[in-house]
């Protein structure tokens, strides 16, 4: 465990029935737009639409998997940059243009067979409100929308787009190792490889 990173978060020195549930994730759920991009929609001068991703989440994605939690995307958008980014880092359950999100969630925890309690959720609006309320954790960007910030279990310190999915793999790990530890995989050269 990595008590000097965690100490930073008083949702978790202060409940410990959080500390009792990072532990043993499963697998977490991202939402995309607000979560691991800044909520902005860029169109070049086709109208075709660009999206920023955050290289530091990227890491997040493909190390989770590594450390035994898996990832999943559900998100209400749907683009050719969006999924080229999910191709690239391998994640495998990705729902795109969903906008019955608790469906989505429901499907997803029969095929990977998981209770409710092993998933953690990232959220930054009010339709991920239908899935935040059925999972384990639920976790938001500082500037999501207020009606969320009252409803997460962990409000994390880092902004959407600004390196988000890395706050939770990190916050997830640092439960079960140092961080040292946890980041030895992604200092192999076969870490940058597609699975």
């Amino acid at each position: 465990m990595d008590i000097a990173f965690l100490e930073h978060y008083q949702e978790l020195v202060n409940g410990n029935l959080l500390m009792k549930k990072l532990p043993f994730l499963k697998l977490v759920i991202f939402d995309v737009d607000g979560v691991l991009t800044d909520g902005g929609l860029y169109y070049g001068a086709e109208g075709e639409a660009v999206k920023r991703f955050n290289v530091k989440d990227g890491v997040a994605l493909k190390l989770l998997p590594k450390w035994g939690v898996d990832v999943a995307v559900i998100t209400a958008k749907d683009s050719a940059p969006l999924r080229k980014r999910m191709d690239d880092l391998g994640v495998q359950h990705v729902y795109y243009g969903c906008h019955n999100k608790a469906a989505a969630f429901d499907e997803l925890m029969q095929t990977l067979t998981l209770e409710p309690e092993q998933v953690a959720y990232v959220g930054d609006d009010v339709i991920d409100l239908q899935v935040m309320p059925k999972v384990g954790i639920s976790l938001c960007p500082a500037d999501a929308h207020t009606l969320l910030l009252r409803h997460c279990d962990i409000t994390l310190q880092r902004s959407a787009g600004q390196g988000v999915a890395r706050e939770v793999a990190d916050l997830v790990l640092a439960t079960r190792m140092s961080l040292k530890s946890a980041y030895e995989l992604a200092k192999r050269p076969e870490f940058e490889k597609k699975d």
